[in-house]
């Protein structure tokens, strides 16, 4: 099929979603959930011939490791992956909120109340979970998705789709291609040019990735480019914290986004050679004089600086981080206040370890990413982030001239 009526068939299923009611698409989920966990081991199957394949790039230097890492579907990601679909059906549908009521004049009633955005594209290296995670939520904010996985997880992203739409097909009343799936190259530059029927491009990827949608759509792009996240241990940081909570950030899932990549250190934290130990026997890689600050490792390697204040820590993170998640570790409340202020991210933490970051521990059921923009979403996205709203207004007859003229007066009150 040529993907424009891939992209055509996306919009007509996503008018038709738009009216579903919540009912319907929480039947739809609790299939979903239901064919995974009853097909998971053909799916599995699916997983290791891809592992199979991607070893082999591996070996010939052609993928990275974190890559192949992600790629990897065990039964703790299959139980999460299927736990994750049933906890968004377990959400608030976040369609038809009333986020404002307003009455203009008598009998003049204005309403704010969310909406879906409509067709979403989603392009994402590895990861196949991803696919069960951010058609659930499409289907819960009642949008249609295209997605288009990485090649190195094409039989696993193949075998869920197959599974989640003869799940979706024994639905009464759920409305075809809501969910539909694409695969070549070519189907990512049609994407990107398909402004009349894709409302919304959320990457989740690499820096070359993102950084590539951003540079070749009109679409507008939902995302994060990279992952430059950062503790501060500030001078009477607790010791045994510190060192619970960089060893999480950094080895708990290296190759994950909000992975610690730099710590930053204040001169006068007198434990900091007990830290920097610490963390050389969790067999972390210390770089005391990185070439660039900007770097996102994703592996068991960690950048270090001292810096003489929280102040200079600040700058450092709002010059060289991401704008995703950075932490601060101390017992002072007042300097703990004022990096979560000034710290220009999308997460910003107090004693607590950046892996915290993710739409499944915030209590979203799962997300579509990790947003560093500054649009409607931002930091972990959820449902309420694939929302968008409009205004309805209820009138009696009211015309615009007889305000105009001062023969009636607005008086917006609130109800």
């Amino acid at each position: 099929m040529d993907f424009t009526d891939t992209a055509k068939n996306a919009k007509e299923a996503s008018l038709k979603i738009a009216g579903l009611n919540t009912e319907i698409k929480n039947e739809a989920l609790s299939a979903i959930a239901d064919a995974i966990e009853t097909h998971k081991t053909e799916i599995f199957t699916a997983n290791k011939l891809d592992l199979e394949n991607a070893q082999l790039l591996v070996e010939e230097g052609k993928l990275a490791k974190s890559t192949f890492n992600r790629l990897k579907l065990d039964e703790n990601k299959m139980r999460d992956m299927i736990q994750g679909v049933r906890d968004i059906a377990n959400l608030d549908d976040p369609v038809g909120k009333i986020l404002l009521k307003r009455e203009l004049d008598k009998d003049l009633i204005l309403e704010k109340v969310s909406c879906p955005i409509g067709v979403l594209g989603i392009i994402f290296e590895a990861r196949p979970d991803v696919i069960s995670q951010i058609s659930s939520l499409a289907i819960k904010s009642s949008n249609a998705v295209i997605l288009k996985g990485g090649k190195e997880s094409i039989n696993t992203n193949k075998k869920i789709m197959e599974i989640m739409n003869n799940a979706l097909k024994q639905i009464e009343g759920f409305p075809q291609d809501v969910v539909q799936q694409v695969f070549t190259h070519d189907d990512i530059s049609q994407m990107l040019k398909c402004d009349e029927y894709i409302n919304l491009i959320i990457p989740r990827g690499g820096n070359k990735l993102v950084q590539y949608i951003k540079d070749n759509t009109n679409i507008p792009v939902l995302g994060h480019a990279s992952g430059i996240c950062h503790i501060f241990v500030d001078k009477d940081a607790d010791i045994d914290d510190a060192i619970r909570i960089v060893v999480d950030a950094k080895t708990q899932y290296p190759s994950a986004c909000n992975a610690v990549e730099t710590l930053l250190i204040h001169k006068d934290f007198n434990k900091k050679d007990e830290l920097l130990a610490a963390l050389q026997l969790e067999e972390i890689k210390l770089e005391l004089n990185p070439d660039d600050w900007a770097t996102e490792y994703g592996d068991r390697i960690l950048s270090v600086k001292i810096v003489d204040n929280i102040e200079q820590a600040i700058a450092h993170i709002n010059k060289y981080g991401s704008g995703h998640t950075d932490s601060i570790i101390t017992n002072d409340l007042n300097n703990a206040e004022r990096f979560m202020n000034e710290v220009d991210s999308a997460g910003v933490y107090h004693n607590a370890s950046t892996r915290f970051a993710d739409g499944f521990r915030y209590g979203f059921g799962a997300e579509v990413g990790i947003s560093t923009n500054k649009t409607h979403a931002r930091g972990p996205v959820g449902l309420e982030g694939l929302t968008i709203y409009k205004y309805k207004l209820h009138g009696k007859g009211q015309i615009v001239d007889d305000y105009a003229k001062g023969t009636k007066q607005f008086h917006h009150r609130d109800i």
